[in-house]
């Protein structure tokens, strides 16, 4: 009784302590205090440290841990004056407090009471439902204690107005936090009771209606409206009222509705404050209502059931209580003030308001609400949005057990049809001639896809962040456009057309419900129906994907963005007899949205390098199998395509795609588990270097002729000019650039090609800048013998020369014309051959002794050792020994070309120097042209990057990153430990899986800058990035080690 009645004032004397920096600094003092703690702990639940921010933080933390080894769940509420939520964080975590006590007697108007209001408690209300599952941890600030007035602070009855007592403490009551007062207040005590100085005591308490003279009743200042107050506040808690609007209505009314997001019923506060002095003549009395000015009218988007408490400050003009005791003995409040309070009343009985019905909505008339007045609504929803929700929650339900009827639809669709339903990106939305195009949210702009990914890609980040303000939310509760948009569009696909009128029935009962619970629901019925698909997608591919993890599945949906039917990219017809595998001519995008349409969507090279892991490891292998086909029938100079074209106008001009195409096939015939492929039909657009495309009646020969016509023809060399070369074909190409060579160097058995003047591997970017005279200047010729074909070559002629000698290849070699002598070499021959020279030629010794040995003149150009060469024979000479991040490639097509040591030791310099966060540099940063920063747009007189001629002289990709760190796990047996290497994988792996879960196209990009920093010209999903990356997971779940 001593501290509730306050006869005590400890304050007076305090003094601060010198506790030093542990108890060895003052033992007797440390001790004492630990022992005053614990007997605290013992005696109370929970603990208020004044003035957090002056006690040592590490002497607090001590005392705190004693205190918590007595009452292991101590409540701790803490007073901070920091100013800095960062600063603020620190004590929090440190000393595990629980509130941080907030005043809203800080207020400086009604506007910043009602953001303190919303600040601290509660979620908006309509905010979005967690997802089952792992939750992202996010910031927030510390929990509040908030109180109406504290100790510290004068009361409002000076700094404000007597009639803000009551709204006041009604808007705290209504934060979805723990409240709190000081005494005095609800007495309506008119000066800051001081805790340091002074000998007043409280006034005593009475339960009577009526109390004894110099002692406080419920009847006195507002205490009986903070009691009905602080129970309402209770029952809000209690019940799940968790989310928290909050109106700025007038210059001095605030509403705010606390929310049920179960049952969407609502408890809505209006309050009219009173910041400022209010004149005599205006002041509410028991005889006057009081001056309340125009108050717009509360509208509900629902029912107004009831008034669950009004009330206002009234001065007595009819029964003036006992003014304040003469002896100044006591502490007291006004005794001419109180509450003139209802309850739960029907809002037909209200002094403050009258109800008017509209079609959709009830609006709240105020006609008499002045300064100091408060009015709490119950409200629930309508009758018909009652039943909406609850159909939409049917709904979901059906869908998260597999029984609505959508998931009947989707029985027989397939992955292209997926396709449409997901993804398509601008291009080729457009490319159908439907006239769709993409949905533009305003304010925010165009989405990535057409299909529902852009509208989940960016709900995702509206929903994790509970971003109701975003301008997606706006639109969704401004109208049904966006809804109308995702189903109309799936009426042009015949596929896909029973699904969209599915969609428009789910969707519709969203027009029920009032506006501001759209998203909300929205995002449940987009999410379960995007689920829907993704497990549908999932369930068409192969058991590993399907057992596989989150981002295995993710990558895997890579092969379903990225091959669809383009109207104007179709691929080559097949031989009439496997029309079954036609797949309305659907084809495999290059990369979104740079390569999606038109003669740039097929890439020879970029198809077969993805073709293993988008379709294979996928378990896609009728897709495989007509790719492969396809490209087969427009073989010709014993060449695939560079451009696809269509077929009649594939462009050959690339090195390296036969020998990814050989690659392929092998591949398929390993997943297939038999070589069927190499008898299938294939209808040859140009039978002969020099034929005009065949479409009508192609010539038909089996695959296995294919395979060896390539190898034949390289065998006796390929040299042709391009057929219209020129400005048509290539606006940049010099005019010797159309020249294309390819053989074989017969003393090594590497393959070979290539001119100073063009570029016929993957590092292909040709200058296009007359200001910096790079134009028709290949960045990167690569020509000689690049090393990823040399290791794609040694694969097939090893794999040709087992299936020959096992009698399942007809052809044991090759036959050619070799200086002026007929020559035959078989393919065991040509593979011992590569094998016999490869170390020798590519290998950068670590000892310098035998540089010139190995070298001769060329050793001047060593400028990185314990590396394998990018190239051999190339016409700039230092190009051969730049360190470029080709060669793992070959040791995973290839690994027996590689010594165990030097493969890890080359292995690790590419770790060193070249590995970024989620590509490999494409130039060792030392070297002369090395610049990581690609940017097309730009054009200028700095020939190494004008028009981003740096394309592959340093920018970091990806694809090769997924090939380095499969040559890693191939050698890792060979490592010091293995483990480390695979925890290294992982590493690498965790921070590509982040890139894909934060890319808005849901795909990884085929390049970014330095230090993986984005680059905005590159595309942000490309095929080989996606595959070789699953090519690597698919490794993994097979390796040993």
């Amino acid at each position: 009784e001593v501290y509730l009645r306050r006869q005590l004032i400890p304050w007076g004397d305090s003094c601060k302590l010198r506790y030093g920096d542990t108890p060895d600094d003052s033992p007797w003092l440390w001790e004492h205090m630990t022992s005053y703690t614990r007997q605290m702990a013992r005696v109370f639940h929970g603990f208020r440290i004044d003035n957090c921010h002056n006690t040592p933080i590490h002497l607090a933390e001590y005392l705190l841990d004693e205190a918590r080894l007595v009452r292991p769940e101590l409540f701790v509420v803490a007073e901070l004056f920091t100013n800095s939520e960062a600063i603020d964080n620190i004590f929090i975590n440190r000393l595990g407090i629980n509130s941080l006590v907030r005043e809203a007697a800080n207020a400086y108007d009604s506007h910043e009471l009602g953001r303190l209001v919303f600040r601290f408690g509660g979620q908006p209300v309509g905010s979005f439902t967690p997802l089952p599952g792992v939750q992202t941890l996010k910031p927030s600030i510390a929990h509040a204690l908030f109180v109406d007035l504290t100790h510290d602070n004068e009361s409002l009855i000076r700094t404000r107005s007597v009639y803000d007592a009551l709204p006041n403490a009604a808007l705290v009551a209504m934060a979805c936090c723990a409240s709190g007062s000081t005494r005095g207040y609800d007495e309506l005590v008119p000066y800051q009771i001081g805790v340091v100085g002074g000998g007043r005591t409280y006034t005593q308490w009475s339960e009577a209606s009526s109390a004894p003279p110099g002692m406080v009743d419920p009847q006195c200042g507002i205490i009986a409206a903070k009691r009905a107050l602080n129970d309402l506040h209770t029952h809000l808690a209690v019940q799940n009222y968790s989310q928290v609007y909050v109106d700025q209505v007038s210059e001095s009314v605030v509403a705010v509705t606390r929310h049920n997001p179960l049952t969407h019923e609502s408890v809505i506060l209006i309050a009219h404050t009173s910041f400022r002095k209010v004149p005599d003549h205006e002041q509410p009395t028991e005889d006057f209502t009081g001056v309340s000015g125009y108050i717009p009218p509360l509208v509900v988007q629902g029912v107004i059931e009831e008034v669950i408490l009004e009330g206002q400050l009234l001065r007595r003009t009819r029964s003036p209580r006992q003014a304040e005791p003469s002896d100044q003995s006591i502490i007291f409040g006004l005794p001419d003030f109180t509450v003139d309070l209802r309850q739960h009343i029907d809002i037909g009985a209200s002094h403050f308001c009258s109800l008017r019905q509209l079609e959709q909505v009830q609006e709240a008339h105020f006609h008499a609400f002045p300064p100091g007045s408060v009015i709490i609504f119950k409200t629930s929803l309508a009758g018909r949005a009652k039943q909406a929700i609850q159909q939409l929650r049917n709904t979901v339900v059906e869908m998260e057990t597999g029984n609505a009827p959508l998931a009947g639809l989707l029985g027989d669709l397939s992955l292209t049809g997926i396709n449409t339903l997901l993804y398509r990106c601008a291009a080729e939305e457009g490319d159908d001639g439907n006239g769709s195009g993409i949905y533009q949210v305003p304010r925010h702009g165009v989405l990535k896809y057409s299909g529902l990914q852009g509208i989940m890609s960016l709900l995702r980040r509206v929903h994790e962040s509970n971003d109701l303000g975003h301008s997606l939310c706006d639109n969704l509760r401004a109208g049904d456009w966006l809804v109308g948009y995702m189903c109309d569009r799936l009426k042009h696909h015949d596929e896909t057309r029973e699904i969209g009128k599915s969609l428009v029935e789910l969707f519709q009962p969203l027009s029920s419900l009032p506006r501001y619970l759209i998203p909300m629901y929205f995002h449940q019925l987009l999410h379960n129906v995007y689920q829907l698909l993704v497990r549908k997608a999932v369930s068409l591919m192969s058991p590993f994907v399907q057992r596989g993890s989150d981002f295995v599945q993710k990558l895997a949906l890579g092969s379903v963005q990225l091959y669809g039917v383009v109207k104007s990219s179709a691929m080559p017809r097949l031989a009439p007899e496997l029309s079954d595998l036609e797949d309305n001519g659907a084809s495999l995008a290059a990369g979104l949205p740079h390569f999606a349409t038109g003669y740039m969507r097929c890439w020879g090279r970029d198809t077969f390098i993805a073709l293993r892991g988008l379709m294979m490891v996928t378990g896609r292998l009728p897709v495989a199998r007509r790719i492969i086909l396809a490209f087969a029938a427009c073989l010709r100079h014993g060449l695939i395509p560079n451009l696809l074209g269509g077929g009649p106008g594939a462009r050959f001009n690339c090195r390296d795609a036969p020998w990814w195409f050989l690659q392929s096939i092998q591949d398929y015939t390993v997943f297939s588990g038999d070589l069927s492929i190499l008898s299938d039909p294939v209808a040859r657009l140009f039978p002969t270097d020099d034929s005009e495309p065949l479409s009508d009646n192609p010539c038909i020969q089996p695959l296995s002729v294919i395979v060896q016509e390539i190898l034949h023809r390289h065998a006796s060399g390929i040299a042709f000019r391009e057929r219209n070369a020129g400005t048509a074909i290539d606006m940049n190409m010099t005019d010797r650039g159309f020249d294309v060579s390819a053989g074989v160097d017969w003393t090594t058995g590497f393959p070979y090609g290539g001119s100073p003047f063009n570029c016929g591997t993957w590092m292909d970017k040709l200058g296009e800048s007359d200001r910096a005279r790079n134009r028709g200047v290949p960045a990167t010729p690569r020509d000689g013998s690049a090393v990823e074909i040399v290791g794609l070559c040694k694969s097939t002629v090893s794999w040709l020369a087992k299936l020959s000698k096992a009698g399942d290849f007809a052809q044991s070699g090759v036959e050619f014309t070799f200086d002026g002598a007929n020559k035959a070499v078989s393919y065991a021959e040509w593979a011992t051959l590569i094998q016999e020279n490869f170390e020798r030629r590519f290998w950068v010794s670590e000892l310098q002794e035998t540089d010139f040995e190995r070298e001769g003149d060329d050793a001047q150009f060593i400028h990185r050792r314990g590396i394998y060469k990018d190239t051999v024979g190339a016409s700039q000479r230092y190009a051969d020994f730049q360190l470029r991040p080709n060669f793992p490639v070959a040791m995973v097509v290839a690994p027996e070309l590689f010594t165990p040591a030097n493969a890890a030791a080359a292995l690790e310099n590419v770790e060193q120097v070249l590995s970024g966060p989620l590509g490999l540099a494409t130039l060792d940063p030392k070297d002369w042209a090395y610049n990581g920063v690609y940017d097309n747009g730009v054009d200028s007189e700095d020939y190494g990057s004008a028009r981003g001629f740096n394309y592959h002289q340093g920018p970091e990709w990806l694809w090769v990153k997924g090939y380095y760190l499969r040559a890693r796990l191939h050698f890792a047996p060979h490592a010091p430990s293995p483990s480390c290497v695979i925890s290294s994988i992982r590493g690498s792996l965790a921070q590509c899986q982040d890139a894909l879960l934060a890319s808005e196209w849901q795909g990884l990009p085929e390049l970014t800058n330095i230090k993986g920093a984005d680059c905005k010209d590159s595309c942000p999903v490309q095929a080989w990035t996606m595959s070789c990356l699953l090519d690597l997971l698919y490794d993994m779940s097979i390796s040993k080690v």
